[in-house]
């Protein structure tokens, strides 16, 4: 695990918007692993003015983390509508080649199985990128995930739902339930890019990093993956003891090669 901490959260995502602009550059092909939320936005911002500079996502693959139950598509707090209005819609990346789970999809089991083997089918997960919720998950994979958990629906926890009120009219409008990539399939990714910003952040990220792996934090399961970049602005990193402030200077990057 490779622990960056920036000045910024607008630094740090523009530094990982450089690693992704690598891979894809070098391999034009590149299975990508996206999460929602205000954490990757002002990646997903740098992404599209490398796209608009040159960069070609036509060949890209995307898989998303998640999906609320119960919200159609076309629902203003889907994540689909999240990412066509924030990532898709300013890349040259073919439509078919975006994938988001499927909030109505019945039965439910069956589709999820579906989804993995269309993550298979691409060849993977090249990059997989994370934030970290106050409480440690990752996706929507809550405390009290098994470490080898795969794609299926979860009861969302009554922080994260609180934490998720913001995006939605009330409380009791937020789902309290999706579907989620599982903490064993996050880990099948080749890399893991993990993006903490701000106070709010900080203990859950310093249990991951430095606590024991245990399932009561899921985003601790990171230890044991054997690539993960972990980026970091200086409010979540406060509550580190041991930090690595390196400068990340990304290079291209092919499926057999490490990016740092």
């Amino acid at each position: 695990m490779k622990l960056c901490v920036f000045d910024t959260a607008e630094e740090a995502s523009r530094q990982a918007a450089l690693l992704i602009d690598a891979a894809v550059r070098n391999q034009p092909a590149t299975v990508l692993g996206l999460a929602t939320g205000g954490t990757p936005l002002a990646l997903y911002r740098e992404m599209i003015r490398a796209c608009r500079a040159g960069t070609d996502y036509s060949r890209v693959t995307t898989f998303n983390l998640d999906e609320y139950c119960g919200l159609p598509a076309s629902h203003p707090q889907s994540y689909r509508t999240f990412m066509d209005a924030n990532l898709f819609s300013g890349l040259n990346i073919a439509p078919q080649n975006t994938h988001i789970p499927d909030g109505l999809a019945s039965p439910a089991a069956h589709y999820c199985h579906a989804y993995e083997a269309e993550i298979r089918a691409a060849g993977g997960i090249d990059i997989q990128i994370l934030g970290i919720g106050s409480n440690g998950h990752i996706g929507f994979n809550e405390p009290g995930s098994a470490f080898d958990s795969r794609t299926r629906v979860v009861s969302l926890t009554p922080q994260t739902v609180r934490d998720n009120a913001r995006f939605f009219h009330s409380p009791d409008a937020v789902p309290r339930s999706a579907i989620s990539m599982g903490i064993g399939t996050i880990l099948e990714a080749r890399q893991c890019l993990l993006l903490g910003f701000g106070e709010k952040k900080a203990q859950a990220v310093r249990a991951a990093l430095e606590g024991p792996a245990t399932t009561d934090l899921p985003a601790s399961a990171l230890q044991s993956h054997p690539d993960v970049l972990v980026f970091l602005d200086k409010a979540a990193a406060s509550a580190l003891s041991r930090r690595d402030q390196s400068s990340c200077h990304p290079v291209p990057k092919s499926r057999d090669e490490n990016i740092f």
